[in-house]
């Protein structure tokens, strides 16, 4: 029989999130893992600067861990940050620089999370007095959702780029098809979608 071990499916939704969205970036040129791909500049390379960030404040400074010793960077999570400053790279920030920093992160959160219970209480600074009391399970949830959110987002810009699918590293999760396959797939979503969109404006 199975022993039930919360943590450790927490941690491997967590470590499964992780590691498809920065498989996302093999490959890439330094131009296109920085490309902005929508109206608000999503790119590749600023969604893993991103999710690092998150994992350093909410299993760092929540619990009393803080990651950075002295200054943090200037992207930090401050009121004069500038706006949107970690969802992109500058060019003075390295791919190499950006990757590394992430994996510092889960080695930050994995210690937090394997010294802590899942009931151990900390207090998220940026929120509302009211509500900053939180469980490391609630943490925990919280961090998985928002990454398999930004994963999500970097299955898209991928494909938008070179074309590349795929939900994790060998595994596409995608029906058998060549490339005439999908576009005649992809032909006859647009029919369908301009017959109930006539219909629609008809009525």
């Amino acid at each position: 029989m199975i022993e039930p071990n919360p943590k450790a499916d927490l941690l491997r939704y967590l470590q499964d999130a992780r590691e498809a969205l920065l498989w996302k970036l093999d490959g890439l040129s330094e131009y296109d893992v920085r490309r902005p791909l929508t109206p608000t500049g999503t790119n590749l390379l600023g969604l893993v600067k991103h999710v690092a960030g998150v994992e350093l404040g909410y299993f760092g400074d929540t619990f009393g861990r803080p990651f950075f010793a002295e200054e943090p960077p200037p992207w930090w999570y401050t009121e004069d940050a500038e706006a949107n400053s970690d969802m992109w790279a500058t060019a003075d920030e390295s791919r190499e620089e950006i990757v590394g920093l992430y994996h510092q992160a889960w080695e930050h959160s994995n210690s937090t999370i394997a010294t802590l219970t899942l009931d151990a209480i900390g207090h998220v600074p940026w929120w509302p007095e009211e509500r900053r009391e939180v469980t490391l399970h609630h943490i925990l949830v919280r961090v998985i959702s928002d990454t398999q959110r930004h994963a999500g987002h970097a299955d898209i810009v991928r494909e938008l780029v070179d074309g590349a699918v795929g939900y994790v590293k060998g595994n596409d999760n995608l029906p058998p098809g060549d490339q005439a396959w999908w576009e005649n797939h992809r032909r006859r979503l647009e029919r369908v979608a301009r017959e109930v969109g006539n219909g629609w404006q008809s009525k």
